[in-house]
């Protein structure tokens, strides 16, 4: 009788875990949902755009408009250093970074 006691609590403890595992695997969580929701806003940004993008995104600061104007200034150097690499394209990004405003 004690046997069949344990095996039925054990059978009900073990029932109750994975019905809870269920749960919550089901159920995103709030960081999951965000990050979902972030990557989709932030589309066909790539590298350094993206990154900063996520990271603003991810805090749950509203942007500032100095980070506006750096993530745009960002963007903009980006696509005028298309096409260079290595020094060329790191030299090339300081002083575009550095000089506009």
């Amino acid at each position: 009788m004690k046997h069949l006691i344990s095996v039925l609590a054990v059978a009900l403890s073990s029932l109750a875990v994975s019905a809870h595992a269920a749960d919550a695997a089901s159920a995103p969580t709030k960081q999951q949902s965000k990050m979902t929701t972030c990557n989709a806003e932030a589309g066909d940004k790539k590298g350094d755009e993206r990154k900063a993008f996520m990271k603003t995104c991810l805090s749950n600061k509203p942007v500032s408009a100095k980070a506006a104007a750096q993530q745009e200034k960002m963007k903009t150097c980006n696509k005028e250093a298309e096409g260079k690499k290595g020094d060329e394209r790191k030299a090339f990004m300081k002083t575009c970074l550095s000089n506009k405003a």
